[in-house]
């Protein structure tokens, strides 16, 4: 079941656990993705907090936000680029999008192979998606605090697998959200501490969100080729391509 948009707006804008999160992630995609130059990029689930750095030099930019979610505008004080949308069936062509971004969508889906069989339509030859999806071994997974708490958490291998099912081939992967889901604040100061000492830990240690990258996988086509037999040309036509000449 998707979470409200309400609530997910009030956690990354207005809670300071949400901002440090939403900071955290961002950081983690701009590192594997650092400039979107002249190309499509578009966001599916709650996944605006993490496309503003490409607002200024990508071709376009879309917040796909699905239905039983709901949306809200964004981004404030510029002209609106989300969309309320059914989640398996996008108001997008065919091969138009360069990068596709998806949070708190495919784990909150009832319907997570069809999403994913949208998300491969979306997506150009040679275009990349990231999933940022919650960590079944870390500690945000386990407190219905935050949004990552809820929908169904994956392991590496877990996600790995779905998205192999629906042509996407994994390609490289990162964990973040070492800090702990806690508004104290105390571990609100050090929460910088633990997000440099958690990047050095192995993947299934403590981080709370995985963040996968997959590209389109795009089969060659199948078949025998075949070469059609032009027919000779009318001997009517031959004398004059050609003249012959008649005996006397």
């Amino acid at each position: 079941m998707h979470l409200d948009v309400l609530d997910l707006k009030t956690f990354y804008y207005r809670s300071q656990l949400g901002r440090a999160a939403q900071a955290a992630v961002r950081g983690k995609l701009l590192q594997m993705w650092p400039e979107a130059d002249r190309q499509t990029v578009v966001g599916f689930g709650f996944a605006v907090p993490l496309l503003r750095p490409y607002l200024a030099d990508a071709r376009r930019v879309i917040g796909l936000m699905p239905g039983p979610q709901g949306v809200m505008a964004w981004p404030a004080g510029m002209p609106n680029v989300s969309v309320l949308c059914d989640e398996t069936a996008w108001p997008l062509d065919t091969g138009v999008a360069d990068k596709l971004v998806m949070m708190h969508g495919l784990e909150t889906s009832e319907r997570p192979s069809e999403l994913l069989q949208e998300a491969h339509r979306v997506l150009g030859p040679g275009g990349r998606m990231i999933l940022v999806v919650p960590n079944r071994a870390g500690l945000w997974s386990r407190r219905d605090r935050t949004p990552f708490g809820y929908g169904r958490p994956y392991t590496l291998g877990q996600l790995e697998a779905q998205v192999k099912q629906h042509g996407f081939v994994p390609e490289r992967h990162l964990t973040t959200l070492y800090q702990p889901p806690s508004a104290k604040r105390v571990w609100r100061k050090t929460a910088p501490v633990f997000e440099r000492i958690g990047s050095q830990m192995p993947v299934g240690m403590a981080g709370g969100a995985i963040m996968l990258e997959v590209s389109k996988q795009v089969y060659a086509p199948r078949g025998t080729a075949t070469k059609d037999k032009v027919k000779s040309r009318l001997k009517a036509l031959d004398g004059i391509a050609r003249p012959v000449p008649k005996p006397v």
